[in-house]
Order: structure tokens, then C-alpha cells, then sequence
């Protein structure tokens, strides 16, 4: 199965969120389900952003 999110593009997102420091010391597991949820909105976002940007090239 081919990953869908980059390892550094989670660790970016977890920046964003300020919960970075939480990942690095404690592990993916110790990230609160909300900050996980708001990760892959975050993720869904810039997916978009990126496709939108791209249509508008052509």
C-alpha cells in the first residue's frame, strides 16, 4: 500500500500544530485524537490548495 502522507509532511503539520515537541519525545501515540483529526484537515487542505493551484496552470 503506497503512503498517502509524507513522514516530512506530517512532522511539518505537527509543527504547525505545536504539537511537534510532544511527537518527538513521546511518540505519534501521545498525540490527543483532536490534534490527530486537525492533522489530516490540515493534510486534506493543502492537498486541495496544491490541486487547485495546478488546474489553475492550464
Amino acid at each position: 500500500m503506497a503512503k498517502i502522507m509524507s513522514e516530512q509532511l506530517k512532522y511539518e503539520l505537527a509543527k504547525e500544530l505545536g504539537v511537534y515537541n510532544t511527537v518527538m519525545n513521546e511518540g505519534w501515540g501521545s498525540v490527543p485524537s483532536r490534534e490527530c483529526g486537525n492533522l489530516v484537515k490540515m493534510a486534506i487542505m493543502k492537498a486541495e490548495q496544491t490541486m487547485e493551484n495546478q488546474a489553475n496552470r492550464y
